[in-house]
């Protein structure tokens, strides 16, 4: 006898797309009649998984019928799997077909992480009518957004092998290190053993051009009218898409309705939202993990059902250190200032062990720092080697011990520091070659001596000035870069103390640059950069830290 209260779930239902071809959907539906509100998650990572399935059970428990669909060319899904090529149309496709379902009300939501959250923005840029509410979760951005390199990164051959096919590639026997180092880049997926044309054809287009643009929705919010849950952890290494794209949708949406139905949550986690209370070495305390099931239920009952249930804070943060959540009504903090702190040093920043100094005094006469930067012999990045998760919370002691990282370091902290808000450094650099990279990274030094990386960011000069064109550099040419680091919360305690790395690599998260100028793809000669920091009276490097002073409750 079957449980008449218990959802309902009816597999492999065929939605059919503009262009003939057909994707598969699992869908759980409430027990008891309906219609019902509808979620809809677009994967590539194969619907038929414990984890879309606990998914599809407890929204259906919660009264709404849940689709987990494989995108096209995935899973038992039909036709090629292009990423992000088809998304858009086939989002619409996929929204309006449940609408006019008789098991929906046609109020339809969509929902997903990742690669499950560009393709709601892509979707949303074509305005279904039938869209009224969206949960994006550790979003992707534009192209060079998050690795502003001309090409991608080398971690992510891991994700092209992990989705190619039809199922779930293995990701543990190939040996990531040995891979992401050959070169030229253009030959890795032969260096992997497996054939991979868009691998290939992501290489070739290594400027913002037609191939890319067709692709991009940062620079469209005013297309988009819908209310948007934002979620995203500290960690996560697609982070800076999440707060852009909420103040993004809070300054530019099409409506004034859906610029104030923007929400914007950030919690101390990596790309896995909610993950636990622990990333890395570091555990943030119990207050870490919350129920985020119930947040994304208030949200959609007030957008699907009309409700009138408490409406969301504007912007919920965990500042770590504190361990404390808190809720603002914007972003950043009303009580932020970017407060300037320069580099300083007698010309010898060279490793932790240097004489380099971070202060908010602006520098007099000083000498530059110098190092030499060998792609044959990068400097480090420090991360497990699939594309699962890009570093976190890690200890740069050791890194720091390397004479290509220069440091610059305040005095121990003498009382309570918050840090919330965007990170940037402003560098003057130059170097001996026609192109380099110039890598920042912020960290917290512990009184144990745990060196914990915060957040970092890197320039490529032949994109210094944007992804329109590549422009060379002038070896020799002093130049002042702008470097993001993203954002952060974060509480210094007294004894804590601020760090500064200043390199040329972050190698794997961002490919070597080679130092020749040649084409990032298809080059393999190598050239050693001699690199060169100033902070002086007229060239004041300095590292741009969002310090609150009264904190918001």
């Amino acid at each position: 006898m079957s449980d008449q209260s218990a959802p309902r779930v009816r597999y492999d239902m065929r939605i059919p797309m503009r262009d003939g071809v057909s994707l598969s959907a699992d869908l759980y539906l409430p027990a008891g009649d309906g219609p019902h509100p509808a979620i809809v998650l677009r994967t590539p990572y194969v619907k038929a998984s414990a984890r879309y399935r606990d998914r599809g059970l407890h929204w259906a428990s919660d009264g709404y019928a849940f689709l987990a669909v494989d995108v096209r060319g995935r899973g038992d899904s039909e036709g090629d799997f292009l990423p992000y090529r088809r998304d858009g149309e086939d989002g619409y496709d996929v929204i309006e077909w449940t609408a006019a379902q008789p098991f929906c009300t046609g109020a339809v939501a969509t929902t997903g992480a990742s690669y499950s959250g560009r393709v709601q923005w892509l979707t949303a840029l074509l305005r279904p009518p039938h869209l009224r509410a969206m949960i994006a979760m550790v979003t992707p951005s534009d192209t060079f957004v998050e690795f502003p390199t001309g090409v991608p990164s080398p971690m992510d051959i891991c994700w092209y092998h992990m989705t190619s096919g039809k199922a779930m590639q293995d990701t543990v026997a190939p040996d990531w290190m040995r891979i992401y180092r050959h070169l030229p880049l253009r030959a890795m997926d032969e260096a992997l053993g497996r054939d991979l044309p868009i691998w290939r054809e992501a290489l070739s287009h290594q400027t913002m051009d037609g191939y890319w643009q067709a692709l991009s929705y940062q620079d469209r919010f005013g297309e988009i009218d819908v209310p948007v849950l934002h979620i995203s952890g500290w960690y996560d290494d697609e982070q800076v898409g999440t707060p852009l794209n909420f103040l993004g949708m809070r300054r530019g949406a099409r409506s004034e309705a859906a610029r104030r139905s923007q929400h914007l949550l950030m919690g101390p986690w990596g790309h896995q939202v909610n993950g636990g209370t622990r990333l890395g070495e570091v555990d943030f305390g119990e207050e870490a993990s919350i129920d985020l099931h119930s947040m994304e239920r208030r949200f959609l009952d007030r957008h699907l059902r009309d409700q009138a249930v408490e409406e969301l804070p504007p912007v919920r943060i965990f500042t770590m250190g504190r361990s404390t959540w808190r809720d603002l009504p914007g972003w950043p903090p009303r009580g932020m200032r970017q407060v300037p702190y320069y580099l300083h040093s007698e010309g010898a920043a060279n490793s932790r062990f240097g004489d380099g100094l971070l202060s908010p005094d602006p520098p007099t006469d000083e000498p530059p720092d110098s190092y030499r930067y060998d792609p044959a012999r990068p400097v480090p990045f420090l991360t497990d080697p699939t594309s699962s998760q890009i570093g976190g919370p890690d200890d740069y002691a050791a890194v720091e011990r390397r004479d290509d990282v220069l440091c610059y370091t305040t005095p121990p902290l003498r009382e309570e520091v918050e840090l919330t808000g965007p990170v940037s450094l402003v560098l003057h650099a130059q170097t001996s070659a026609p192109d380099t990279d110039f890598t920042g990274k912020l960290v917290d030094v512990w009184p144990s001596g745990f060196c914990q990386r915060i957040c970092d960011g890197m320039v490529r000069l032949r994109y210094r000035d944007g992804f329109a064109q590549a422009k060379p550099a002038v070896p020799g040419e002093p130049l002042e870069l702008t470097i993001d680091l993203w954002n952060t919360s974060l509480t210094l305690a007294p004894g804590h103390a601020i760090r500064l790395e200043v390199s040329s690599s972050a190698f794997p998260k961002y490919p070597r640059n080679l130092n020749t100028g040649e084409d990032l793809a298809t080059s393999a000669r190598m050239a050693v950069a001699d690199q060169t920091v100033f902070h002086d009276r007229l060239r004041p490097s300095r590292l741009l830290l969002p310090v609150v002073r009264a904190p918001e409750a």
